[in-house]
């Protein structure tokens, strides 16, 4: 029998402790992130949010999921990139990422932000091939150049920090 609780997943947990942070690093009441996603067309009220927040706590007992229009909604009205909701605040350190579980921070930022993948194969011929399929996947065209397909300039990458390819 399943008791009908939510569970958050590690990203989850992220975005519920990001959003509290923010907007108590910010001065925002509940109420005034309310007023603040309604101006911006995502209304959500001051008990969803708090909420959301509660998901932050293994403890809580009512809380809510951020589907993708709120996460991006959240990120206008903070400030901030939707990446930054998704991830630990601290890159020093380890990150837990649903579907992989936990990994360097550093990488996970470096991954969101699409200057690598989370992770390469061993060999170095099928490592330079995930890397370029990565970036030809995930980074849009005229990110950087407003002709011609920039993805992956010149298929360069700089090496690992302690990893074994440099």
């Amino acid at each position: 029998m399943t008791t009908g609780r939510i569970e958050l997943g590690p990203n989850g947990r992220a975005v519920a402790a990001n959003v509290k942070r923010l907007r108590a690093a910010r001065g925002m009441s509940l109420r005034a992130l309310s007023e603040a996603l309604q101006k911006a067309g995502r209304g959500l009220s001051a008990d969803a949010i708090n909420k959301i927040e509660n998901g932050a706590s293994a403890e809580a007992k009512q809380i809510r999921r951020v589907d993708i229009d709120d996460l991006m909604a959240l990120a206008v009205v903070l400030g901030v990139s939707p990446v930054t909701l998704l991830l630990p605040a601290d890159a020093r350190g380890t990150a837990e990422i649903t579907g992989v579980g936990e990994v360097d921070a550093r990488a996970a930022w470096h991954w969101a932000w699409c200057n690598e993948p989370l992770t390469l194969p061993e060999g170095e011929e099928e490592a330079e091939r995930a890397y370029a399929e990565f970036m030809l996947n995930s980074r849009p065209i005229g990110l950087f150049a407003s002709q011609g397909d920039d993805r992956a300039p010149g298929h360069i990458r700089e090496p690992r920090p302690g990893g074994s390819d440099g």
